[in-house]
């Protein structure tokens, strides 16, 4: 019931999820571009390889999650990796680390509307899902826990401020944190939270941040 809610206010919202997208693209065109993959609409064909999905929402975690991508890459020669992010700036730093990397595609996650994370997961079929942070989406969980696909969340954090936030929608964010295969949280406070809203199989294993290595021009200065 309580993700019927949720889908009810998201078509509600509909509307206004193009306005935002329209006002914030007077300071950021980007927001204009590859406006249907925002639908879970993809021209790119079907992945022919096996494919590993990694999801960073903006800058900060797409820098993040480059010793991630890089060590999946090196881990599995045979599959293709998927990085998708939400903003325009987090689809630069990722074209920028890997946009010269034949194995790894490029795409925005979509809303988390059913059609559009059924096209998405429909589309290209990935046989993993690692979701950055704390990226809690109910119906594309959802809709990966019907297709069999095991979800990560890795480099997770969750504030107190957070965590009392999402006690106030528990009905809605415990099934999904509950469909999560394993979690892997910065510390060991973050661990308890996501434990008290649901979460299972948490391991604490630090921030990937640190596992950055600095750009070169940055080691010269």
């Amino acid at each position: 019931m309580a993700r019927l809610v949720y889908c009810l206010l998201l078509y509600l919202a509909s509307p206004l999820v193009w306005l935002r997208l329209f006002w914030r693209s007077r300071r950021q065109p980007g927001y204009r571009e590859h406006l249907a993959e925002r639908w879970g609409r993809y021209p790119q064909p079907a992945p022919a390889a096996p494919l590993i999905w990694v999801h960073a929402v903006s800058v900060g975690e797409t820098r993040a999650a480059q010793p991630l991508v890089e060590g999946l890459l090196a881990a599995y020669p045979d599959h293709q990796l998927l990085l998708t992010g939400m903003t325009p700036t987090g689809r630069a730093a990722a074209l920028q680390l890997f946009g010269a990397v034949a194995r790894v595609r490029l795409a925005y996650l979509p809303y988390d509307y059913p059609g559009a994370v059924e096209r998405f997961l429909r589309h290209f079929s990935p046989r993993l899902g690692v979701l950055m942070e704390t990226e809690i989406w109910p119906n594309l969980l959802a809709a990966a826990a019907r297709r069999q696909i095991p979800v990560l969340l890795v480099n997770a954090r969750l504030s107190h401020r957070s965590a009392r936030g999402y006690c106030r929608i528990a009905a809605l964010v415990r099934p999904a944190l509950q469909t999560l295969a394993a979690v892997a949280a910065q510390t060991g406070a973050d661990a308890s939270r996501l434990a008290g809203l649901g979460a299972r199989h948490i391991h604490v294993c630090g921030n990937l941040k640190f596992d950055v290595a600095p750009q070169p021009e940055l080691l010269a200065l």
